[in-house]
This record gives structure tokens, C-alpha cells and sequence, in this order.
């Protein structure tokens, strides 16, 4: 995806760092803007895959936040045309972020296994269903900036030292509570989590934007308090977190 902030325009996660980034946004709150890859950047994409194997699968962030999507897909076409003995797939995450990731991992786990790619597709699809993605903001600014939520919203939250916490499932994103400081916050996710959890493993990856620390104590909690066979931590990537601002902590997991 390309970041636009300062005057500048960045691919993310190639032309700048996370902590790069963050410390720009800080500099221009409010200033920064994102737009999905083009067709092109995808039939690249897909050319170089093609050099490796004859299928690809192509998993995408939640149609309803970005027209990624529809990039993908018109690549997809063009490559098929070019390279008619290869299958591509391209498919609708519902998620973003550490949800999107570990439908990918559990996508390259049946690659592993030696799956083709159709079970690979519909298998992932069920994880799809299923992952879930809780996180809190430190602020509402700049999804007021993006036009996102009313300027009372962002008003009264600060006032009131409210840290907002959203639930995404199968592309739709609701608030889920509404606690008074970062402790409470964090305290709030595992609730969430064990609410959500009926029993047996799950696996887990717990996001931050540039709030290491609280992300970390989360992370080990989850550790402690739940059967969680596989765990990551990772920094929001800054597309992400142009839309949420930095100290947004979250965690998204999926049971086995």
C-alpha cells in the first residue's frame, strides 16, 4: 500500500520503517493518507510468484476497508490471460492486520503439509470465519481526522481519558467497551478474549503501534491465561497505523 505524509510518498514496508513512520506522524498529526496497490504492483507480484510455482494464492485485507481488492483481481485476470497454465486465487481476508496474518500462516502451514492449492483456499477460508481482532486506540484523533468518527466522539473520549476498544469479525468492526485508562484497557482484552474462547488452543498475535512495552505485558499474559500453541508480536504496519494513531495495542487470535 502507499503511505503519503510530510509532502512524501512511501510503499509501506519498503521505502520506511515503522518507527520512521511514527515519528512523522507525530511530527504531522492528522497529515497522513493511504491508497491500495495498484493493478500493476500486483501483476508484478504475481510474475515473479509465477517464476516459482504454478499456483498462487493471494490473501487481501477485508474488501470493505480498501479497494485492494479489486486490484488484485484485475492483476489476477491479466496474469491469467498471460500465463493460462497457472491457477491464482485471490482471496477476501474479512480481517486486517494480525487477523489477515494468521489466516496466512495457517495458509502456508497446509502449503507446507502439500494441500493443493482449492483446499488450501477453503481452508483458510474457515480460519477466515473465525479470527477475531480486539484492539484499543490511545485516541480517537485520528480516526476523527479521517473522518471516521465525529469530532464529539474524539472530543469526549479525551476529556473523559476513554480508550475505545473495537472488535473485527468477518469484516465488521464494532466497539466492544469503553475503558478509562490503559491498564483497564489491556485487563479488557484478556475479558474479551476469554469470553470468546470456548476451550482448547488457540494461536495469537498481539499488534502495537509504537507501544512495545504494553504490548509485550500483554502478550505474556496471554501466555499465562490461555493455551496459545503459537504467539507473535508485531508493530502495526504504518498504513495501520495512519488510521489509528500511535499507542493502539490489540490482539488477534484464532482456536484451533
Amino acid at each position: 500500500m502507499r503511505l503519503t505524509i510530510g509532502g512524501r510518498s512511501y510503499d509501506d514496508g519498503r521505502d520506511i520503517s515503522t518507527r520512521e513512520f511514527y515519528d512523522l506522524l507525530r511530527a504531522h498529526p492528522g497529515e497522513a493518507t493511504t491508497s491500495a496497490p495498484s493493478p500493476a504492483a500486483f501483476l508484478d507480484a504475481f510474475e515473479s510468484a509465477g517464476q516459482l510455482t504454478t499456483s498462487i494464492l493471494c490473501i487481501v485485507v477485508a474488501e470493505q476497508f480498501s479497494s485492494t481488492i479489486d486490484s488484485a483481481q484485475s492483476a489476477s485476470r491479466q496474469f491469467k490471460e498471460l500465463h493460462p497454465g497457472h491457477e491464482i486465487h485471490v482471496m477476501d481476508s474479512g480481517s486486517a492486520a494480525g487477523g489477515e496474518g494468521l489466516i496466512a500462516m495457517e495458509a502456508l502451514d497446509l502449503i507446507e503439509a502439500g494441500r493443493s492449492l482449492v483446499e488450501v483456499a477453503a481452508e483458510s477460508a474457515l480460519v477466515a470465519d473465525r479470527v477475531r481482532l480486539l484492539a484499543f486506540v490511545d485516541t480517537l484523533f485520528y480516526l476523527w481526522k479521517g473522518g471516521r468518527v465525529p469530532r464529539i466522539a474524539h472530543t469526549g473520549a479525551r476529556l473523559l481519558h476513554i480508550k475505545p476498544t473495537f472488535e473485527l469479525h468477518q469484516a465488521q468492526i464494532a466497539t466492544v467497551a469503553k475503558p478509562r485508562s490503559t491498564r483497564k484497557a489491556l485487563d479488557g482484552l484478556i475479558r474479551l478474549m476469554a469470553d470468546r474462547i470456548d476451550r482448547g488452543p488457540i494461536r495469537a498475535c498481539v499488534m502495537h503501534a509504537s507501544a512495545e512495552e504494553n504490548a509485550h505485558s500483554l502478550h505474556e499474559r496471554i501466555k499465562s491465561e490461555f493455551d496459545c500453541t503459537e504467539s507473535y508480536v508485531a508493530e502495526f504496519t504504518p498504513v495501520m497505523g495512519a488510521h489509528l494513531g500511535p499507542g493502539m495495542v490489540g490482539v488477534a487470535f484464532v482456536a484451533d
